[in-house]
């Protein structure tokens, strides 16, 4: 984590004069889908997203009465925009508040394979996508966040065509894309990448059922980000994502607002 740090700082110095980042130079791209009625959850989860009115309008003082709102909120970790966290499978790994933010502002990539999943909606990321997408673009830099872009969040909030099945309860019969084993490996293990993304229910697909991916990159400290929106809207390099999620204090995850910066 040190090297990364002073690789990017050393970066910082040579290449840009001392003074905050000026965000009039970036383009910021939300990827996040908003929390709602119609917010998609693993269909095994018991509960969705909930939101109840505590206040709402004029207030009694008839003298001072002024307009005022507030809600409760609940949501499972799980659901909608978020972020896995190591421990979510691995025992010993770093639960949600323990990320290190310099695992969560980091440069990205966006490896394109909707022309893949188009065609097969189980398709998993290869090893020679992320070669092909290396000679094309150069190699993937460690701390990077890796996200892949299947095409897959205009689907979205329609359960069936996402989830490629609706049965409350069931997800024996889940279909849609993730990554592979192999390629996660090769990510996770000798990249040593800080984040993997995609914009679908699971970095692992539909039809897994032992969750490798999520395993082996757990396994390395390696956090996701799952549900993601508007990747077509990012280049190939050059961004930078930040992924900042709710602070839960040993929490397995937990939801995520996901925003790029893409250079004007």
């Amino acid at each position: 984590m040190m090297v990364r740090l002073l690789a990017l700082v050393t970066a910082t110095l040579l290449c840009a004069p001392l003074y905050a980042l000026e965000l009039a130079d970036y383009r910021m791209v939300d990827l996040s889908h908003a929390y709602g009625e119609n917010t998609l959850y693993w269909p095994t989860s018991p509960t969705a997203f909930e939101k109840q009115t505590l206040a709402y309008g004029k207030t009694d003082d008839t003298d001072a009465g002024y307009f005022y709102s507030a809600y409760t909120v609940c949501t499972p970790e799980h659901g909608g925009t978020h972020i896995d966290a190591p421990v979510h499978f691995a025992e010993d790994g770093l639960s949600t508040e323990q990320i290190a933010l310099v695992d969560l502002i980091a440069p990205a990539v966006v490896i394109d394979v909707v022309a893949e999943a188009k065609m097969d909606r189980n398709y998993r990321l290869t090893v020679s996508d992320v070669i092909a997408f290396e000679e094309k673009h150069g190699k993937i830099a460690e701390g990077s966040i890796v996200l892949v872009m299947t095409g897959w969040s205009h689907h979205w909030p329609d359960a069936q065509a996402y989830l490629g099945d609706d049965t409350p309860g069931d997800a024996s019969n889940l279909q849609f894309p993730g990554y592979g084993e192999a390629s996660t490996r090769l990510l996770a293990e000798e990249r040593r990448v800080a984040m993997i993304g995609i914009d679908t229910a699971s970095v692992d697909y539909g039809k897994s059922q032992d969750f490798i991916v999520h395993r082996v990159g757990a396994a390395q400290g390696v956090s996701n980000l799952e549900n993601l929106t508007n990747l077509s809207e990012l280049p190939p390099v050059g961004s930078i994502v930040l992924a900042l999620p709710m602070k839960i204090e040993g929490g397995s995850g937990g939801p995520v607002r996901v925003v790029a910066l893409v250079p004007r």
